[in-house]
């Protein structure tokens, strides 16, 4: 297994893992306009992400895509994890935790204070992996999000 930065010459590859993705959390896929910007924001001048590509036997399985964000009250960066993924046929073998562990130490080498992602509340076997590592469910922190929609009609 190797886990190696995703390139431009990825492209493919990594739409097609998120795809999986999505039909694995029953959501639709990127359309074409999302596509394009998946390109340019993770390859183009200002990159937005980062994503990293997991490979067993040279074949790619698995992806994960990261940002950081900024804690004022640390005054240090923070890793946040936007997406970990493998393909159903490669699970079970260490490729999700070697992803995880692929951002643990971008977060330390980096200096960030704390590393930060969601799960779906149904994703039970995931849930289990991140508490297994150590990882604290936050139950005082409530997610709040506006669609592009709102944002639209929010700034019209």
């Amino acid at each position: 297994m190797t886990i190696r930065p995703a390139t431009v010459d990825d492209v493919d590859t990594l739409i097609g893992l998120i795809t999986a993705l999505a039909d694995f959390e029953n959501l639709p896929p990127p359309d074409d306009d999302a596509r394009a910007r998946l390109i340019e924001h993770g390859f183009g001048d200002r990159p937005k992400y980062e994503a990293w590509i997991a490979e067993w036997e040279g074949v790619p399985v698995g992806y994960s895509i990261m940002f950081e964000t900024y804690s004022t009250f640390l005054a240090r960066p923070t890793l946040y994890l936007e997406d970990v993924f493998v393909l159903p046929d490669y699970r079970r073998r260490g490729i999700g935790k070697a992803l995880l562990h692929n951002c643990f130490r971008l977060a330390d080498e980096r200096g960030c204070g704390r590393m930060e992602w969601t799960c779906l509340d149904w994703n039970v076997r995931a849930q289990d992996v991140y508490e297994g590592l150590g990882a604290r469910k936050m139950n005082e922190w409530l997610l709040y999000r506006l669609t592009r929609d709102d944002l639209i009609r929010l700034t019209s």
